[in-house]
């Protein structure tokens, strides 16, 4: 299910209006961007979490040449499924 499915699932479940679903999906999104951006955690009962995780400074390998790369620290969004999800 793509974006614009699910907007049209929403609208179709909630007897909305598709640009009015739309505003609302957009909303939800920027909202949880916004959140993460700042560092915030998210946590929706009975759906899950989102939160950002940390990676550290890490040295890899090319597979095609086995040079040595450093790979720097990282942060990247993460969402953990809840128990009624799972």
């Amino acid at each position: 299910m793509n974006k614009t499915e699910f907007i049209a699932a929403v609208a179709a479940k909630e007897g909305l209006e598709k640009k009015t679903a739309e505003k609302a999906v957009n909303a939800v999104i920027a909202c949880i961007g916004d959140a993460l951006a700042s560092g915030d955690k998210i946590q929706i009962a009975g759906f899950g979490s989102f939160k950002v995780k940390e990676r550290s400074a890490r040295v890899g390998r090319n597979p095609k040449t086995l040079e040595q790369i450093n790979i720097p620290a990282s942060k990247s969004p993460v969402f953990v499924p809840g128990k009624n999800l799972k």
